[in-house]
């Protein structure tokens, strides 16, 4: 599962996933739009249900500060695909 959340200058996107060891991964990348400045945070999270917790606590702060959702899509969809390309850039500042 991928969301992002945008203003006009800022973006958050989450990322829940499983790794090879069946451990589920919640990843946070936040930054301003169309630059390199942001970061990337990867938590392990008990259960799935926990992540989903983690995740509808994300969304509360994003509305609270006035980003709206522009994506929610699994990772196996074309935009999903996208999604995670550039979060895997991140990993290489």
């Amino acid at each position: 599962m991928i969301v992002r959340w945008e203003t006009d200058h800022d973006y958050v996107l989450v990322h829940i996933h499983q790794d090879m060891f069946g451990d589920w991964i919640f990843s946070r990348a936040w930054g301003q739009i169309g630059t390199q400045f942001g970061g990337l945070k990867h938590q392990l999270a008990d259960t799935l249900e926990q992540a989903q917790m983690w995740l509808e606590d994300e969304t509360t702060i994003q509305k609270s500060r006035g980003f709206h959702k522009v994506l929610d899509v699994d990772d196996h969809t074309p935009e999903g695909q996208e999604a995670m390309r550039q979060l895997s850039l991140l990993d290489l500042l």
